[in-house]
């Protein structure tokens, strides 16, 4: 488990500062938008879960609402709590599905419709 600095949010503030001038105020999954009367709603996500890496360009970082981010971090949670394993910084792997049920829709549409 990570340890948090002292300073933490003052260095959380830090880089919330710089996240919010590079970025427009949009959840980056859901695209809500935010003004400023709701901003404090939009919170940076640390792409690779690593909090002690903030490069200056943001290329770490992601704004997402806070329905979003806490999605974002119960996949790991669930995902530590079910037994599956996650790589830092991946998304959960998922099996590609094996079957289409789209798969014969056109014939079928014509089937119907003929």
């Amino acid at each position: 488990m990570a340890v948090i600095p002292k300073n933490y949010a003052s260095l959380e503030q830090g880089y919330r500062d710089k996240a919010l001038k590079l970025f427009p105020w949009v959840c980056g999954r859901c695209a809500r938008e935010f003004v400023y009367s709701n901003l404090r709603e939009l919170t940076v996500h640390h792409i690779d879960h690593d909090h002690t890496n903030n490069p200056n360009d943001g290329s770490n970082w992601e704004l997402l609402c806070l329905y979003c981010h806490d999605h974002e971090h119960s996949k790991y949670t669930d995902a530590a709590q079910y037994g599956s394993t996650v790589e830092a910084g991946a998304d959960l792997k998922h099996e590609a599905a094996t079957s289409n049920p789209f798969a014969n829709l056109k014939a079928m549409m014509e089937k119907k419709n003929g």
